[in-house]
């Protein structure tokens, strides 16, 4: 067997395989006598099928596997031992000719390679990279403080509405004179948010009610545009309220009104676990804590981002074979319309570009992804999913079998594996440039992540 690799642009390969008879032959002959054992023919016994008979059945296909497993072979271990870094998978070239596989050979086969361009990705104390602080003020305390009183609140019945309150009450159709109306549409217990009630005048028919009063509203005014709102108010289907113009009278049963949780023990211990914090003072500082350690991850990520900006300035435009990765784009993309490859490979190529870069980064830093550190980005996952819906005290065994299972499924993992390495390069990193620290509010913050 004979393997030549011509590059003579550096990103465009051509890699010649010839497969000799000898090559093969040897396995080919042994398959083949593993068929003839096992073979069942009538009129022979077992093992004593003539081998022509064999070969004339079986011969050329056992060959085709055998010629197509050695090319994936030695093509895979030829790129491997000469360290040709490959984008994508090789792909037949249009220089290859058809080669007649029932004859002994030589057979010469040809492979386009897309080859990564050459370049060095370094970073040293004398890059100078944006590191941005988010300082927690007393905006973002109390908004966290709130958030916590709002998930502990509770409805109280009320005897008058105000803001945002949820009424309950019985519904009838009414005619053209203000009447009920006979056969027509009748709900009880039907419940409305007037605060939510888009059209103004509709909405103020509601203020200052009490349980008893009945208002005279009309559904399709105060939901414009809205069938599927009007259809849950009055309990019906969609189709029966396309054409509804009437007006209906609404008889107020209840009121209720959502009462925040008062700031105090209950709360504390609500949110962070009994005993844990013991003062308003306390429990501000818990919260400021947490917000801190949500906020780095925040100005980690900045950093990242400011990190790829800045490398690939300093690598400048990469030459890829781009001919070449559109053939290698579309054969991954036969479900996606003929266009796919032209609208997105510009952006598949500027993601191909950094992971590159990325790849020399992690390896001069060394960075591994171990067991715990998956772990430890799997229960930060979790624990950022319990804070969501107001749970800061979750104990450690609950949060390490949540993570546990997310670990079981792959695509998870592959996900986890990814920011465990961004979570590193951004550690390793931070000690080695040269950070331009800057003090910002969250809103300020947000503002630049707009920008990007």
């Amino acid at each position: 067997m004979n393997i030549t690799f011509e590059n003579p642009d550096k990103v465009n390969g051509l890699l010649t395989i010839t497969v000799e008879k000898e090559d093969y032959q040897e396995k080919v002959e042994k398959t083949l006598k593993d068929y003839r054992k096992r073979a069942q023919v009538p009129g022979f016994r077992p093992g004593m099928v003539p081998m022509g008979m064999i070969k004339k059945q079986y011969g050329m296909a056992v060959k085709v596997d055998e010629v197509n497993r050695l090319l994936g072979e030695k093509l895979m271990e030829y790129i491997r031992e000469n360290n040709i870094q490959m984008l994508g998978e090789p792909l037949a070239s249009e220089k290859q000719e058809p080669q007649d596989l029932e004859k002994d050979g030589p057979f010469t086969f040809m492979f386009d390679i897309a080859v990564a361009p050459e370049f060095k990705a370094e970073l040293s104390d004398r890059d100078k990279i944006d590191y941005y602080t988010i300082k927690v003020d007393d905006k973002l305390i109390d908004d966290q403080v709130q958030m916590y009183a709002q998930q502990a609140g509770e409805f109280q019945k009320a005897d008058k509405f105000s803001g945002n309150d949820t009424l309950t009450g019985d519904l009838r159709q009414l005619d053209e004179k203000g009447n009920t109306l006979e056969g027509g549409i009748t709900t009880d217990s039907g419940m409305i948010m007037p605060a939510y009630i888009k059209e103004e005048a509709q909405r103020k028919l509601f203020d200052g009610c009490k349980p008893g009063d009945i208002i005279t509203f009309n559904p399709k005014k105060a939901y414009p545009d809205n069938d599927a709102e009007v259809a849950a108010l009055l309990k019906v289907d969609k189709e029966q309220v396309k054409d509804l113009a009437s007006d209906f009278s609404y008889q107020v049963t209840e009121i209720r009104h959502f009462q925040p949780a008062e700031v105090n023990q209950a709360l504390f211990d609500r949110v962070f676990g009994e005993g844990s914090v013991n003062s308003e003072k306390e429990f501000r500082q818990k919260i400021a804590d947490s917000i801190q350690a949500q906020l780095v991850q925040n100005s980690d990520y900045k950093f990242l981002l400011d990190l790829r900006e800045h490398m690939e300035k300093k690598v400048g435009k990469l030459e890829f074979p781009e001919a070449l990765l559109k053939k290698v784009m579309l054969n991954n993309n036969k479900d996606k319309s003929a266009d796919y490859v032209e609208k997105n490979f510009e952006g598949s190529i500027k993601e191909l570009a950094w992971h590159l870069i990325k790849e020399q980064l992690v390896a001069a830093q060394e960075i591994k992804v171990e067991e715990a550190d998956l772990k430890a980005i799997a229960r930060e996952a979790v624990r950022q999913q319990f804070a969501q819906y107001g749970m800061s005290n979750v104990p450690d065994d609950v949060l390490d079998n949540y993570a546990a299972e997310q670990l079981k499924k792959r695509e998870n993992v592959d996900n986890y594996v990814d920011r465990a390495v961004d979570h590193q390069l951004v550690q390793k990193y931070k000690t080695i440039v040269n950070l331009n620290e800057k003090t910002v509010t969250l809103d300020e913050f947000n503002k630049l992540m707009q920008a990007k």
